[in-house]
């Protein structure tokens, strides 16, 4: 059962943020000068899931600054964990990351205390539905996985698809450093909420988890052809399929 959404009441760019945002985006704007579509798109208030694709490493950082463009704060799933080590702890909690329990993958965190807190704390996350960075060799959205899906079906919130093209400029996927002169050019772009009506009420197994990604996927890979204006192959890059493993680096 969904827990529900709420709106919140006060500025999320706290001290903190602004210290951070204030390290990361001179240099940023130094290296990139960014292009954003349809930013009216993110939602002002309340909780939501943000899908963006995924290739490269700094993508985080760019998706970060798209979002805090539009006045909203990214937060991320961080191992629960990582909120027990001394600094980095204090540095999560106090920029509103989520904790997930796990045991050994993703794949048994605990989605309903995710869900909650994700309420709770009327959080933007991010959640990258392909799980790792495309293996797609054109760098197309690859097959996604379920954790974006089912993290916004288990709290009730919409789920925002995006993209963004001109990052493997400043930093090629698996580069060991950022490209910074000349500057880029970066393209950002958020689409509506997907629209997953269709799934409402239905057990969320991997059957309807694994149709209602599929049906992200296309979103997002519709927004990026808008930004690349290129057609994407008919069928999604698979790695099973090419003999690639789901984690880690392959070239």
């Amino acid at each position: 059962m969904p827990v529900g959404n709420l709106k919140a009441g006060k500025s999320e760019k706290t001290f903190g943020w602004r210290v951070i945002a204030a390290v990361v985006i001179p240099p940023l704007r130094m290296a990139a000068k960014f292009r954003i579509i349809d930013g009216g798109k993110v939602p002002r208030t309340g909780a939501f899931v943000l899908a963006p694709n995924h290739y490269s490493e700094i993508d985080p950082i760019i998706m970060g600054y798209a979002m805090w463009k539009q006045g909203r704060v990214s937060r991320f799933l961080a191992k629960a964990s990582l909120f027990k080590v001394p600094i980095v702890g204090a540095i999560l909690r106090g920029t509103g990351q989520i904790p997930v329990e796990r045991a050994g993958s993703s794949r048994n965190a605990d989605p309903l205390a995710a869900a909650k807190s994700l309420v709770q704390k009327h959080s933007a996350v991010i959640v990258y539905p392909e799980g790792t960075l495309t293996r797609d060799p054109d760098l197309w959205p690859m097959r996604g996985k379920t954790g974006a899906v089912r993290l916004a079906l288990t709290a009730g919130v919409p789920i925002i698809p995006a993209a963004h093209w001109g990052t493997q400029h400043l930093m090629p996927r698996y580069a060991k450093r950022i490209h910074a002169f000349p500057q880029k050019t970066i393209e950002v772009v958020f689409g509506d909420p997907v629209d997953l009506s269709a799934f409402a009420g239905r057990p969320l197994d991997n059957a309807t988890l694994t149709e209602a990604t599929a049906v992200v996927m296309a979103e997002v890979t519709r927004l990026l052809e808008r930004l690349r204006g290129e057609t994407a192959p008919a069928e999604r890059w698979d790695p099973a399929k090419n003999n690639q493993k789901e984690t880690g680096r392959f070239e």
